[in-house]
């Protein structure tokens, strides 16, 4: 029994990898899971020449060569050599290297049920517990070039789950994937989802949960800061009387007030997600009032509108390239809302929501030169170096730039055509994403799956298949045709 517990075992993660092929060829190396390393072992160095290197910081180096030593960028330029005989050289000549791209806003890892809908405030619950490293849709965007993102909470309450930032760094533990340096933040939400009225499936006779209006967003954030306030006096208080009194009795620990207290110290990024305008003010005006500062508006469809108050607060925004109208507060965006958030002095980003949308951000921050005219570098920006900023990690990567950590893509054309691909991902100098690879291991890991397909039958004790059937087909009924669909082409 056990023997035929790990077949299907197998089985499970094998069907899994197969639902990658399906969509987009992804390897067979992310069944290994968490007990074997993905990435390819990185030598002392590795150095990529003859390519179009797009640093996002300091513009384009035509036939330039990018060094990686001990997981860093240690020298880019026209005329750059590797020192040890052994460096693994990768030759670029005709293609494009770009940093690797970060998604300021991603469920990804996450499982369908991110929202703690429970309560109006959940400032106590983290991302970073609940990461599934064996979910398909990460391998799939280190096929698309994406190597970080900001992992968030749902948008079902006014103030939400602490983020995650993370790399997808497959095969690694998961404790390995969280950037050490990266501040903390916490996702907030405004308008119709905390509001909840376009939830669906809720029965009309089910309570509603307080808030129910956009007042009530405003006023379920300033009553928790409010307490926060209290709990942080109370613990200052505590602090200062037990330097002379022993006996002293420390506050009561809240997990929840304790988050809000990081964001009233400067301590914890906020994120919020938003729609309108007027409640993207609200939440500027309410940070000013309570002392914290939002870092950026994520969505925020309406930033056009306010984009000389969001630059005022140094509020970055993460935006969609061209989602509208997919409700009704989604109803005035416009394409031009990055460029003109940018063009008001806004760092802007260009998000996904979506592990979809995920796999190909080098187009959608493409988007962003057709609608507004956005320079080549700044669009490319979007989607590097300025989430980086807005997540704090821009000292990290984000840019190709000495001392960074030696994030990279290698496109086959330039990144913001509609023919270019991903050939090589690379995260701390690590290959996580090989296609040539990948497209290796297609046919071994369909060898693999009908091998572990008959032997788990046989296990069963079921009838052997005939010599040229194939093992997980269907078969015919006696006295019937195969139907055209039962057999491939």
């Amino acid at each position: 029994m056990k023997k035929v517990n790990a077949i299907l075992s197998s089985l499970l993660t094998l069907a899994m990898v197969a639902s990658v092929f399906g969509q987009n060829g992804s390897n067979a190396k992310l069944a290994a899971g968490a007990g074997s390393a993905v990435a390819s072992a990185a030598p002392l160095e590795t150095l990529i020449k003859n390519a179009t290197i797009l640093t996002a910081s300091h513009g384009t180096i035509n036939n330039g060569a990018i060094l990686i030593r001990n997981g860093k960028i240690a020298e880019v330029g026209p005329n750059v050599n590797a020192r040890d005989p052994n460096a693994r050289i990768i030759d670029a000549t005709g293609k494009y290297v770009t940093p690797g791209i970060i998604d300021c806003h991603s469920h990804t890892g996450v499982d369908g049920s991110v929202n703690e809908g429970s309560l109006s405030v959940t400032s106590m619950v983290r991302i970073r517990d609940v990461l599934d490293p064996y979910s398909p849709s990460i391998y799939r965007e280190l096929a698309g070039g994406t190597t970080t993102a900001n992992v968030l909470h749902g948008s079902a309450n006014s103030i939400g789950g602490q983020n995650a930032v993370i790399k997808f760094k497959i095969g690694k533990p998961v404790d390995e994937w969280v950037v050490p340096d990266a501040p903390p933040g916490i996702k907030f939400a405004l308008g119709e989802n905390p509001k909840r009225s376009n939830s669906q499936g809720i029965p009309a006779t089910t309570p509603r949960r307080y808030p129910a209006t956009r007042m009530g967003v405003e006023q379920t954030i300033r009553e928790a800061f409010i307490q926060a306030k209290d709990y942080m006096r109370e613990w200052q208080e505590y602090e200062a009387k037990k330097a002379t009194d022993k006996t002293a009795i420390p506050p009561r620990r809240d997990l929840k007030l304790d988050a809000l207290v990081e964001i009233l110290q400067g301590k914890r990024m906020v994120h919020s997600h938003c729609y309108r305008d007027d409640e993207i003010l609200m939440l500027l005006n309410l940070s000013d009032e309570l002392g914290f500062h939002v870092q950026t508006l994520q969505h925020v469809l309406e930033g056009y509108k306010v984009a000389k108050e969001m630059a005022a607060h140094k509020t970055g925004g993460s935006t969609f390239s061209d989602w509208w109208a997919y409700k009704l507060e989604a109803y005035d965006a416009i394409p031009y809302n990055a460029a003109l958030m940018a063009s008001r002095g806004v760092i802007v980003s260009m998000n996904s929501d979506s592990d979809e949308l995920a796999r190909r951000l080098y187009l959608e921050a493409a988007k962003a030169m057709k609608y507004g005219g956005v320079g080549e570098e700044e669009a490319l920006r979007m989607v590097t170096l300025n989430p980086a900023i807005q997540l704090g990690i821009d000292k990290r990567v984000g840019s190709i730039d000495v001392g960074k950590d030696a994030d990279l893509v290698i496109f086959s054309q330039h990144p913001f055509s509609v023919y270019t691909v991903a050939e090589m991902t690379f995260i701390e100098g690590e290959v996580y994403f090989d296609r040539s690879e990948d497209l290796k291991q297609r046919d071994v890991l369909r060898r693999e799956k009908a091998d572990l397909i008959k032997r788990e039958r046989e296990q069963r004790g079921g009838p052997r298949q005939p010599r040229g059937e194939k093992p997980d087909e269907p078969q015919p009924r006696p006295n019937e045709s195969p139907r055209p669909n039962d057999r491939e082409p």
